[in-house]
């Protein structure tokens, strides 16, 4: 035995229930924060400061910038997902699998904020959005995984849960604070390029990962990359159901919300004063209702020992809350799908969670794997508004169908995860 083995503890991937009797609340703690620090200044930028910035510099061709610069880097996240997921499954040092990845990554994402701040052309603002990107998604399917590997499946509801909170907030509460900035954007961008700086930092003062170096060493060979850098082949049907099963459920929401505006006026017909306000009224229903149920929804879980069943709940809450317009064009429809669709998201978000994590085909790939199902995040992102638009056309410029097809689709969604068998 080398004295790096005789320093280092035996090498597991994942903690059985036996040896952990209680819920890491710390590993709570670390990815909620985590998740709030990278998720919050992304989509303030995404959302809010990026367009803003593209129209200072090409007011003439705003939407095509935005849309190249959304196609390029849905490409490039999706490719970081799964190669900067596999590196860290295959890291050893001293520092663990995750903790290098999430801080290169916060570093990196911080930089490269600077950078998109200080460009002036069309060119520079989609190569250093894209190179964001990879520094971004070095923190995201990585700082997933630690719970994965630091928390036994019995206390991954909870766990998730405070994640789910962090998740949460960083999803509503960026976009509220990046509008802050419009007047003064480039302040914006570099908060925001700060906050992402502290996102893996402080997730790994709390966590204090383990070292790594007691992982065996892999040799670099056709199996080992068609394991750790190739779409799972063997004994995912679950992974699959998992990954389809979010992928409908993400994009019956995604679909309303991209169409929302449009929704309010040409089918609530709302004036704008009265758009600007149900847009107010139905965000904050979504996030206050979000924000409970997450907190609860992971100890319930746990509790009862199942993951499909709050999962297919979340599934149909969304499917009725999107499903209410449809019964009437009233304004107070879509108040209730706030409410009701945001209690779905909010049990969606932390129970969904945990079921990824015990539909993982083999847990020594858990980053990889995770940033694979990861793709149902951002793939819904895209499809929704494609999905919309292209119920809108079909109809002839009618609204209505969008509802009961999206209902439709939170079900499907639902029932793809009942079908999972090694997952209660």
């Amino acid at each position: 035995m080398s004295k790096e083995e005789q320093r280092d503890p035996a090498w597991i991937d994942s903690i059985p229930d036996e040896r952990q009797p209680k819920a890491p609340i710390k590993i709570g703690i670390a990815t909620g924060l985590g998740a709030l620090l990278w998720l919050g200044p992304y989509l303030g930028v995404n959302a809010v400061l990026l367009p803003a910035k593209v129209e200072q510099i090409t007011p003439s061709n705003k939407a095509a910038v935005v849309a190249l610069m959304a196609s390029a880097a849905m490409i490039v996240a999706t490719l970081a997902n799964i190669i900067i997921g596999g590196l860290s499954d295959l890291t050893r040092s001293k520092w663990g699998r995750r903790t290098p990845w999430i801080i290169t990554g916060s570093i990196g994402g911080c930089v490269m904020l600077v950078v998109f701040n200080m460009v002036t052309s069309v060119t520079g603002l989609v190569v250093s959005w894209c190179i964001y990107q990879i520094f971004l998604n070095a923190i995201v399917a990585p700082l997933l995984a630690i719970i994965s590997d630091q928390v036994a499946p019995k206390h991954r509801g909870t766990i998730s849960s405070i994640y789910a909170f962090g998740y949460v907030i960083g999803q509503y509460g960026g976009q509220i604070v990046g509008a802050q900035f419009l007047k003064s954007i480039g302040t914006g961008i570099i908060v925001m390029g700060f906050l992402t700086l502290l996102a893996g930092p402080i997730a790994a003062l709390i966590v204090r990962e383990p070292s790594s170096h007691a992982m065996p060493k892999k040799s670099f060979t056709w199996n080992m990359f068609v394991q750790n850098f190739i779409f799972p082949l063997h004994n995912a049907r679950d992974f699959y159901l998992a990954l389809f099963g979010k992928m409908f459920i993400n994009t019956a929401t995604s679909a309303i919300m991209a169409y929302q505006l449009y929704i309010l006026s040409d089918y609530i017909r709302l004036n704008t004063n009265g758009q600007q306000r149900y847009v107010s009224l139905i965000s904050t229903l979504l996030m206050i209702t979000a924000i409970v149920m997450s907190i609860t929804a992971g100890p319930i879980s746990d509790k009862i020992k199942s993951r499909k069943i709050p999962v297919f709940t979340a599934a149909l809450l969304v499917a009725i809350g999107v499903a209410m317009p449809a019964t009437s064009s009233a304004p107070w429809t879509m108040l209730v799908y706030g409410a009701v669709a945001g209690l779905g998201m909010g049990i969606f978000f932390a129970v969904d969670q945990a079921l990824n994590l015990e539909v993982l085909p083999n847990p020594e790939n858990a980053a990889k794997d995770l940033g694979i199902l990861n793709l149902a995040n951002t793939g819904s992102q895209i499809l929704g508004p494609i999905v919309a638009a292209g119920i809108v056309t079909a109809a002839g410029g009618s609204y209505y169908w969008i509802f009961p097809i999206c209902a439709a689709l939170a079900l499907i969604g639902g029932v793809m995860v009942l079908m999972i068998k090694g997952v209660k």
